[in-house]
């Protein structure tokens, strides 16, 4: 059996209290060691995500560039067929409310199927319950929603 060495001594040379304080001296450089990396490692991440959005919002930028022009030769596009100039950019502008309008109604019928997680809200009420009502010597889902079913059916 190998022998331990601690600064200072060996192993079987130290109390209790001295052993324990060395032990909670090593577990607390260790928790700071670890949330230095976790800070460098997240300073790394946040640099790589403010230089990957700066390059999306450049994309959007060029996107949007792309789509004025092309709508400005789709206009152009209806005179070349014998429309009149006003006509032809109101008829793209049309186009564009009709697309805008069909978005948001799709988004407003996705945002109407948000339930607002009523699964984890009941849980965590539940569990609240639980642990307020475990010195009572009563079951958690006893007399106590008993009760608050009763006001909610007299509401």
């Amino acid at each position: 059996m190998s022998e331990a060495h601690l600064p200072g001594g060996r192993m079987e040379d130290k109390s209790l209290g001295e052993l324990v304080a060395l032990a909670s001296s090593n577990v607390s450089s260790l928790i700071r060691a670890e949330m230095d990396l976790a800070k460098l490692e997240l300073k790394d991440d946040a640099k790589k995500a403010a230089l990957g959005s700066v390059m999306f919002t450049i994309a959007g930028l060029c996107a949007g560039i792309i789509v004025i022009l092309l709508s400005i030769a789709a206009a152009y596009g209806l005179v070349a067929l014998g429309v009149w100039h006003w006509a032809a950019f109101l008829i793209v502008a049309g186009v564009y409310l009709l697309l805008a309008a069909a978005l948001v109604g799709i988004g407003y019928l996705r945002i109407r199927k948000i339930d607002g997680a009523k699964q984890t809200r009941a849980q965590l009420r539940a569990d609240f319950d639980m642990i307020r009502h475990r010195g009572d010597g009563e079951d958690a889902g006893g007399s106590v929603e008993a009760g608050a079913d009763a006001r909610a059916l007299t509401d």
